[in-house]
């Protein structure tokens, strides 16, 4: 990953950030994208502090024009592009019936569309350098989680793209990695929207037994060095795949179990 150009959106904290540090450690040059510019700065200078060379780039990958310009930038600053990580997501948690629909088209925006957006206006130079595109899914891309209808569908989106990415590039020499962190400590239950739209606050889940941002970070790397297919992290998150794929009916009860017993479960 020596002098590669990585852009990583939502790259302020959590997973993006820490893959900034560990792309960045191996001799990469990076570009972190976030929507507020404080914390953007911040872990700006943070990164740059451990000797990392990273600019930052204030946007919205909900907006198709800025991530136009974030491609422009860092083609005008770096050369090109050599990889792209789809980091940047929102989660929510609400059943179905109780949701505003507004809520779910705000996660779609983030979590798929912004996918789209960046891969398109980063694809063209990452075409020229045989380089990778790398989508930040979840096992709630495999196996739908009860109140988590926005997430869950964004990223059954996102892996469907990502799959046909792949297939559309096989002759082209582009890397196409879907990764799917199991729980994972990071910002976005904090985060995440509730039923009418406003923020959840605190996690539901006990953050401190999960696995870190910094150790998916290095599995991430890893599988991008490799060009590897899929990533799919934790024991319980391989479990969950494999068992939903023989047993879905069974699943539905232990997935159900299992998230309504989760602090302030919206599930009765």
């Amino acid at each position: 990953m020596q002098n590669k150009v990585v852009i990583i959106t939502g790259g302020s904290s959590g997973i993006g950030k820490a893959l900034a540090e560990v792309f960045g450690k191996n001799g990469s040059k990076v570009m972190i994208t976030g929507r507020k510019q404080e914390p953007l700065d911040k872990a700006v200078k943070e990164l740059q502090n451990k000797g990392i060379e990273v600019i930052g780039f204030q946007s919205d990958v909900s907006r198709e024009e800025d991530n136009k310009k974030m491609a422009e930038e860092a083609i005008r600053h770096y050369g090109h592009i050599d990889i792209l990580i789809n980091n940047a997501g929102i989660s929510m948690r609400a059943l179905f019936e109780e949701v505003d629909l507004d809520v779910v088209k705000q996660v779609m925006d983030i979590n798929f569309y912004g996918v789209l957006y960046a891969t398109k206006y980063c694809l063209p130079s990452i075409q020229e350098n045989k380089g990778s595109v790398i989508g930040i899914s979840s096992i709630a891309g495999f196996r739908g989680l009860p109140g988590r209808t926005g997430y869950s569908a964004s990223k059954f989106a996102l892996q469907g793209f990502l799959e046909v990415l792949r297939t559309e590039m096989l002759k082209k020499g582009v890397h196409v990695l879907t990764a799917c962190p199991g729980f994972t400590a990071s910002n976005i239950r904090k985060s995440s929207l509730t039923a009418d739209g406003s923020l959840q606050g605190e996690s539901p889940r006990k953050e401190e037994k999960m696995m870190t941002a910094e150790v998916c970070a290095e599995h991430i790397y890893k599988a991008t060095q490799k060009r590897k297919k899929y990533l799919v992290l934790t024991g319980q998150g391989k479990m969950t795949v494999f068992l939903n794929k023989w047993f879905p009916g069974m699943m539905d009860k232990v997935v159900y179990n299992v998230m309504a017993k989760e602090e302030n479960s919206p599930l009765k």
